[in-house]
Formats: C-alpha cells, structure tokens, sequence
C-alpha cells in the first residue's frame, strides 16, 4: 500500500478521496522555537507539558511578558479556533491531538504543531482521523524522525494521507463522535471540581487554620519515600513487556489524580530489577516535570524518575497526597539538574511540615474519602465511553460504519 494509501483504492468508499494534509491545509507550522524569558505574571506560553487529551493546562505554565508575547503573535506562534493542535516532539509525539477551542489567549512552542484547514474540510473530523489507529500507524511508520527523541518534520507531516468523505459526512461522523467526547469531557469535569474541593478542604484546614502548637517533623520521618529503579538497558527490557512500565509521560498526559493505564511495559524479567507498585501507592514524579503526585491504579513498575510513598502510619495517604498537590509549585522550583529537572531526594525526605492532631487527619479522610471514590466511578464511566469511541473511531474512519448525513 505504501505511505500514500490507508486502502487499496478499490476499498476506498464511493464519494470518499483520498488528499494529504499539506492539500487541505490553509497553513501547517508550529511554535515558537525560542524561549523568552519567564515572567511571574504575563501571558500563556504553552509546550507539550501542558497538553491533556483535549485541552491546555495552565497549572504549570510558563508565563512570559506582553511584549514577548505580541512578537510570537506576529510570528504565527498563536492558535486560532478550529485550529488542530498535535504534539510533535517528545515523548508524547502524535499522542496528543485536538481541536483548539479554548477562550484563553497562548502562544505555543516548537513541539506543538499548527495545522489550520481550508474551508472545505471539518477540523474535528479530520482530528479524529489522525487519531484513528491506521493513520496513527502509518504517521509514526512513515513521518516520525529520531530515536532517542521522536518528533515530526512539519514538511514530511503535510504528506500525510487523510481519507476525505464528503463535508456534510465529515461533520456526521464528527458529531457522533464529539457526542461521546463531550460525555467524557463533562465527567472530566465533575472530577476537577471534585479535585479542587478536596485541595480547597485541605488548604483551609492544615494550611490557613494550622495551629502553632502543631509539631514540626520532617517528611522522611513520618514516611518512608523509596525511589523507583530502572532495568539497564531499557531497550531490552521493554520489549514485548507484559508489566506496565509507568513513565512521566503517562502522568503528564493524565487528566485526573491516578494512572490507569501506561504506553510501554517491561517483561517479566525486569521486575526485580525496578521497583513494583499497586492499586492505590502513591508516586510523586522525580524528573522532567517534577513534584507531581499520583494514585497508581494498576500493578506495574516504576523508574528512577518516581518517588514511591509508604508507611503511613502517622499521617494518611490522603493527607500526604495533598500536601504534595500544595508544595508542587515549590518542589519544581527547587529540582536541580543539567540535561532535564531532577528532584533531590534528600530535599523532599527534610522537608518540614506541621503534623495535625491524629482526629483531625480522620475527619479530613473521611471528607475527602467519598470525594475520590466519586472521581474513581467517574473514571470508570470515562473508560467505558472511550472504549466505545475507540471502537467506534476506526469503523467510522473507513467507512465500514456509515452515518446518516441526509
């Protein structure tokens, strides 16, 4: 078939054509390739980092000033509504796709790809077609350089082959789609609201309400924190694995407080050779994008750019996860390293903090207990819909599933 076709032309369904990006595109570019200086207040500068499955983050953002800002705009560094984004370099490459919608006014970096459509295609529908898996297949077979660092050479990408229905069928196939998109999407929002009641409950009670007579102890002494290990070398250790290698990536990517699912998995062999989790640890990411805390919700292993938290015996799993959420800003800015961020494991384990009376820590748990078993149900529907819509995507993509577009 080669890189040009998803199927033989004569599988391709009547009135459907085969065209690349680069011929349906107003423009193809990405962001900026220079980095101005941060600012403590200014104007979103956005990387892959901050990319979840449909939106932005600006939690962690980098904020640079106006004036940087304006320049980047007239570079075409700044996306527009109906623009499709796509992550184009790193460790997420081409994992991260999505029409951009958002109110807030960004500018990107180079390892986000612009792709702006003429008029006669349908952002969302040719969306979920780079998202489909046989265009996945052929994009990281076909457009994806390097190894140590994948990423897409915007002129290979404009010669990838999208396979085009009519406009009214496009906008057919997208709706059924964005319908359960938007489900999942709305139950991701019922869990940030969750989530920010919960960090609110803990902000008030152990941080605005702290007592002075509350002991001061060091973190490494109310729990044990032991670092993640990696099998060498990891190339042998990742294929054909069957044990779910958690990476950094599979944190930055997720849109909730746990880890459900990973990209790679390590065979059976480098077990021992790293550190084991299960349901319900807690991790905090060590490296690259620091100071981030996760409930692990599946059994696999960790590398040393995870921190595992265990033995809370005197201050709760609950109540360490949100100190963790609160101090992130402050674990980030103090991370050292040369080639990328790495958190000093000395610096987390003395690290101080005043330890509630035991009572107090129970009423939060319970509080914030029936919170996280409502996010987990709520989890568990996202998973169910994006089954769905991951069955759904490829049928729809090639016209074996055909929609009603009278």
């Amino acid at each position: 078939m080669g890189e040009n076709y998803y199927f033989e032309p004569g599988d391709i369904p009547n009135n459907w054509e085969i065209k690349t990006i680069g011929e349906i595109s107003e423009k193809v570019t990405d962001g900026s390739h220079v980095s101005p200086k941060p600012c403590t207040v200014g104007k979103y500068m956005c990387s892959v980092k901050d990319m979840t499955y449909n939106r932005f983050n600006f939690s962690n953002c980098k904020l640079i000033s106006p004036n940087d800002f304006e320049k980047l705009v007239k570079q075409g560094c700044k996306p527009l509504k109906n623009d499709i984004l796509i992550s184009k370099d790193g460790a997420n490459c081409l994992d991260l796709i999505f029409v951009f919608n958002q109110e807030e006014e960004l500018v990107l970096l180079s390892s986000i790809a612009i792709v702006r459509l003429l008029s006669d295609s349908e952002p969302k529908f040719v969306c979920y077609f780079l998202l489909s898996p046989a265009c996945q297949y052929t994009m990281r077979n076909s457009f994806v350089s390097g190894s140590a660092i994948p990423r897409v050479i915007l002129k290979d990408f404009k010669r990838v082959p999208i396979l085009l229905p009519p406009l009214p069928e496009q906008k057919a196939i997208a709706t059924v789609l964005s319908s359960l998109d938007d489900k999942i999407d709305l139950l991701h929002r019922q869990n940030k609201t969750l989530e920010k009641i919960a960090e609110t409950l803990f902000r008030q009670w152990f941080i605005e309400e702290a007592q002075e007579d509350w002991e001061i102890r060091k973190l490494g002494e109310l729990v044990s924190i032991t670092r993640g290990a990696s099998p060498r070398p990891i190339i042998e250790y990742v294929k054909n694995g069957t044990v779910p290698w958690i990476k950094i990536a599979d944190a930055t990517g997720s849109s909730s407080f746990f880890i459900t699912s990973t990209k790679e998995y390590i065979i059976k062999e480098g077990v021992s050779k790293s550190v084991q989790v299960f349901p319900d640890d807690l991790i905090l990411s060590n490296s690259a994008t620091c100071g981030l805390p996760f409930f692990v919700e599946i059994q696999g292993c960790i590398h040393d750019g995870w921190l595992l938290f265990r033995d809370f015996d005197v201050l709760s799993k609950y109540f360490i996860f949100f100190f963790l959420k609160q101090i992130t800003q402050e674990l980030i800015s103090v991370a050292d390293g040369t080639v990328q961020d790495n958190l000093n494991t000395g610096i987390l384990k003395n690290y101080e903090l005043k330890v509630p009376p035991p009572n107090q820590i129970d009423k939060f748990d319970k509080s914030v207990g029936s919170l996280i078993i409502k996010t987990k149900s709520n989890n568990n529907q996202i998973r169910t819909l994006e089954k769905l819509r991951d069955n759904l995507l490829p049928k729809l993509m090639s016209g074996e599933v055909r929609v009603n577009y009278e």
